[in-house]
């Protein structure tokens, strides 16, 4: 069937800087130790992610505005849809109308179209927003004109032989996820396909040998950087946010591949690689060095970086991939860095590195110097806390000075555990009913809520379960194709999770 047919067939499926940040310096030292330790609760983790993208909407009320710096650019720039990935993350979980709207509006604005409205373009960078389009037709799977533009454009790809677009890092992040996400909307696997003869491409061939080097588990930026180019200190260069791209890529695509897709084992292995290598590397202050593995080559606290290795722990710690008595200290130094070191009171994100390849762009990097554009810095912190959110604890005593409602994945599978209920559910996407698997402590009431994207209760079941590990089912035939909230309560543990509502028997 021709994907236009399928289309229709799935149709139903300028800163001002504040001056209280310098007074609160002193208090920012004083909690470093307890940052170390803990995470703030959800409700001030939320306020912290809240702050800081309420000040970016705030200074762009208008998502359609060309950006201007050295030169005129669409506002659907790789810069701005990198923002959105995280705008949505933050939707998922605190599903504010005004950020559906702003989103929806950005994708209006731009006709859905690729980045300069180049339909067939192959440049990574220009099919990142892509990402967000796929996303919003998933929440309004009637809006099918929305990804018809995205859709043509990889499907230009996929139908040629070439397979070495992405010859520096950065592309697997922007890219990636767009075939990943097509391949889950029109149940189509040769996106898989071509996706993965690109990542590998990339992985292996670029380069001498590939951009990634097997042994030290890190990822050079791009042929510059293979060997013999070494630092002052005889060491590899691997770019901190480079790196942090292809993490973040491989956590958003395995969020979405089915468990069944063969390559899926390719992409765990590298993820899992790669968080063992990045742990060894962060600064005792939480923050990761621009120049990984060479802390005197561009040494200093950099927030995108972190924010994007934050997220991929937290994403494999919610996801059962990464060990949790691990990863954790690591995660928790991470974010408090960002969000009690590099977040301002009125929600300016400091120490973010500009538009660049290498450790040395943009240096130095402070808590007061703007980014030549602000919004990927921002969108990587909002994926980072979307995460670290499921992973805080309900209460707390850490302050805010700065500011989700409950966590959601759009993982096809999804676990997390609570003080007492382990749980995950299947399928994702479902079709008639979902099941439940959950071990839990102590017997008592399960109660199961779904929610539409608007937050109207729609469904409800009350079970009264017992200790041990067990499954029950809950029924959605009937219900409309769409996005859903499954919101699990049992004593004190909540927890929501987002699934897709499908037409078809997958």
């Amino acid at each position: 069937m021709r994907k236009k047919e399928i289309l229709l067939k799935n149709s139903n499926m300028g800163k001002e800087f504040s001056k209280k940040g310098v007074l609160l310096l002193g208090a920012i030292l004083i909690l470093s130790n307890i940052s170390a330790q803990h995470l703030p609760s959800k409700d001030t983790l939320m306020k912290q992610m809240v702050t800081a993208n309420r000040y970016f909407m705030d200074k762009w009320p208008d998502p359609g505005e060309d950006i201007v710096t050295d030169k005129v650019r669409p506002s659907n720039l790789w810069t701005r849809a990198v923002y959105y990935e995280g705008l949505m993350a933050l939707y998922y979980i605190n599903p504010d109308k005004a950020y559906f709207e702003y989103a929806v509006d950005w994708g209006e604005s731009h006709d859905w179209m690729p980045t300069y409205g180049l339909l067939f373009t192959r440049d990574g960078d220009h099919q990142c927003c892509g990402q967000t389009y796929i996303e919003l037709y998933q929440l309004e799977p009637d809006s099918v004109h929305w990804i018809a533009p995205i859709t043509m454009c990889m499907d230009h790809i996929v139908e040629n032989e070439d397979a070495d677009d992405w010859s520096w890092i950065d592309a697997i992040q922007m890219a990636m996820p767009v075939f990943a996400k097509l391949g889950v909307v029109h149940q189509d696997t040769s996106y898989f396909r071509k996706m993965h003869d690109m990542y590998m491409f990339s992985k292996t061939q670029h380069g001498e040998n590939g951009l990634y080097n097997q042994d030290e588990h890190l990822w050079y930026r791009d042929k510059d950087f293979d060997p013999p180019y070494v630092t002052p200190n005889n060491k590899s260069c691997y770019w901190s946010r480079g790196n942090g791209w292809v993490f973040a890529a491989l956590a958003r695509v395995l969020d979405v591949i089915p468990d069944t897709l063969n390559d899926r084992e390719e992409y765990l292995t590298t993820f899992k690689e790669m968080a063992e290598a990045l742990i060894a590397v962060q600064r005792e202050d939480g923050f990761w060095n621009p120049s990984l593995v060479d802390p005197d080559h561009f040494g200093s606290k950099e927030t995108s970086g972190t924010a994007f290795f934050t997220y991929g722990l937290a994403w494999g710690i919610n996801n059962g991939i990464l060990d949790s008595a691990t990863y954790m200290p690591y995660l928790v130094k991470g974010w408090n860095a960002m969000a009690y070191e590099a977040l301002h009171p009125d929600g300016f994100l400091g120490y973010v590195q500009g538009t660049g390849k290498q450790p040395e762009d943009g240096y130095p990097f402070t808590y007061d110097k703007p980014a030549n554009f602000e919004d990927y810095g921002l969108g990587a912190f909002l994926l980072a806390g979307s995460e670290t959110f499921k992973l805080a604890p309900d209460t707390g005593s850490m302050p805010a000075f700065n500011i989700k409602q409950e966590p959601v994945s759009a993982a096809i599978r999804y676990a997390v555990s609570g003080d007492n209920l382990n749980i995950r559910l299947s399928p994702n996407p479902v079709y008639d009913n979902v099941k439940l698997d959950y071990e839990v402590e102590r017997s008592g009431e399960l109660e199961i809520y779904i929610l539409n994207v608007l937050g109207e209760i729609v469904n409800f079941e009350k079970k009264y379960i017992f200790t041990g590990q067990s499954d029950t089912y809950f029924y959605l035939k009937g219900m409309p194709t769409g996005m859903y909230l499954a919101r699990i309560k049992f004593g004190t543990f909540s927890q929501t999770i987002r699934f897709f509502k499908s037409e078809y028997l997958l």
